[in-house]
């Protein structure tokens, strides 16, 4: 293999002749083989990087500091990058120490090289158009890095509020399907008043469109941008006039409606909007969880737990055990949500622990998130095609359970008081009877009138 030599502030090292990278995230590679996960495993980072990087050449040329034609060919790298090319050239890992740096040098070397080939010139020819003299020119790691976070989560709030609304759409078509079927609703795991399997399936979809709406907000919080804030706040080697065309360069990129930070120093060491996403990433995550709890216990069993429910069989539950089937899908969205909590955990620990004019430990804090908003789109999917569209209700035993359930008494209060319908209640349970049975051969009310008030009872449960 050739290589290239190449030369920072430490001395020089040997380039691979074919790697778009240099010296900064050669050593970045060395320094930090930790989690195996490179910054390429989250294109939404990538094309984010180049978005920022092309916005600042683009207010640079502007402004007149940088040459046209270094400008254009910056500009032409990058759109190559946001179309999905050359993305494993980022390659240095997600966790990193330098708040960043080694992501910016990764982006600014690979962009520089791939600027290089179009103005005609062999890569590591920085004399020509250089990593950080033009393609970081104006900037920081501390503005760029947290910028392109952001706007990394902002397409992955898209991504999975898109998965939510087909997740949703389809659990509101199943309980439309069981709108008919009625059972008997559960508190404390005990039985309590008649509901449908429809109305069941209803509150599951109100849910995560609750939920939804909660993570939009979030995305708007991560509108507000520190571009041109440079090391911490004051803006030091950016050109007057620099921030305001950048930020109207990366909106017109972007298609998003970016506002300047109101304060830079704060918005530079402040890295609350990362919690508040975590957060509501984590209530996502955690209702999906339940509603995938819920669903292993209605279809428990099959023959000794609450079989209310059938899921599709997905694949054999067991090595020793003949014809077991598990709820493997469910079960997987609840380690999801496991992960997302520890996740939040994460990025909570991380905020609070930033010193000072900056947090370096915005890395840890963009893999967990962007892993959970991956994992959590993934489960979303693999919810709906693999779950909820093949589940079918088990309508005899809930009919039978609906009609027998002492549950039923509730319905019998206003016509008798809470104390005689709870009579009836225990009568139905220890005499094991129908509450029709027990109320009458209590002598509290003629079974026609007893009937027509269950009959109203199932009614407004369909």
């Amino acid at each position: 293999m050739t290589n290239r030599l190449e030369s920072d502030s430490l001395g020089s090292m040997r380039i691979p002749a074919d790697a778009l990278w240099g010296v900064h995230t050669a050593r970045a590679l060395d320094n930090f083989p930790i989690s195996g996960t490179p910054v390429s495993r989250y294109p939404g980072l990538v094309v984010a990087l180049a978005e920022v990087k092309r916005a600042a050449a683009r207010a640079n040329s502007s402004l007149g500091v940088l040459e046209p034609a270094v400008a254009d060919a910056i500009g032409l790298a990058c759109q190559d990058i946001e179309e999905g090319h050359h993305h494993q050239h980022f390659c240095v890992d997600m966790i990193q120490g330098g708040a960043g740096t080694s992501t910016n040098m990764n982006a600014n070397e690979v962009i520089a090289n791939l600027a290089l080939e179009t103005m005609g010139h062999p890569r590591g020819s920085y004399q020509h158009l250089h990593p950080i003299d033009h393609v970081n020119k104006c900037q920081s790691t501390n503005d760029v890095y947290p910028t392109a976070i952001k706007l990394a989560l902002i397409t992955a709030v898209q991504e999975l509020d898109h998965e939510l609304g087909h997740l949703t759409e389809s659990i509101r078509e199943k309980g439309a399907a069981f709108a008919h079927v009625a059972k008997i609703g559960r508190t404390q795991l005990q039985d309590a008043v008649p509901m449908t399997l429809g109305q069941e399936f209803g509150a599951f979809a109100a849910t995560i469109e609750e939920d939804r709406c909660r993570l939009r907000e979030s995305a708007a919080l991560m509108l507000e941008c520190s571009l041109g804030a440079t090391a911490i706040g004051t803006g030091i080697t950016a050109e007057p006039g620099y921030r305001e065309r950048a930020i109207e360069a990366l909106a017109e990129i972007t298609g998003l409606p970016l506002v300047p930070a109101a304060d830079l120093l704060e918005a530079t060491s402040d890295v609350g909007v990362f919690m508040h996403v975590s957060g509501m990433l984590k209530r996502s995550a955690i209702k999906i969880s339940k509603i995938s709890s819920d669903l292993r216990l209605l279809s428990s069993g099959p023959q000794n737990g609450f079989g209310e429910i059938q899921l599709p069989p997905r694949q054999a539950g067991s090595s020793i055990m003949p014809g077991k089937v598990n709820p493997v899908i469910p079960e997987t969205l609840n380690q999801i949500a496991f992960a997302v909590a520890g996740a939040d955990t994460t990025v909570t620990m991380a905020a609070d622990n930033g010193q000072l004019q900056l947090n370096a430990f915005e890395p840890v804090m963009a893999h967990a998130l962007l892993q959970g908003f991956s994992w959590l789109t993934n489960g979303a999917r693999i919810l709906r095609t693999h779950c909820i569209q093949g589940i079918t209700a088990n309508e005899d035993l809930l009919g039978g359970r609906a009609a027998g359930s002492a549950g039923l008494a509730t319905a019998l209060i206003p016509a008798l008081g809470y104390a005689a319908a709870a009579e009836v209640a225990n009568r139905a349970l220890t005499g094991r009877v129908t509450v029709i049975d027990a109320v009458t051969s209590m002598g509290l009310m003629e079974r026609d009138a007893a009937a027509l008030i269950l009959e109203g009872a199932s009614t407004r449960a369909r």
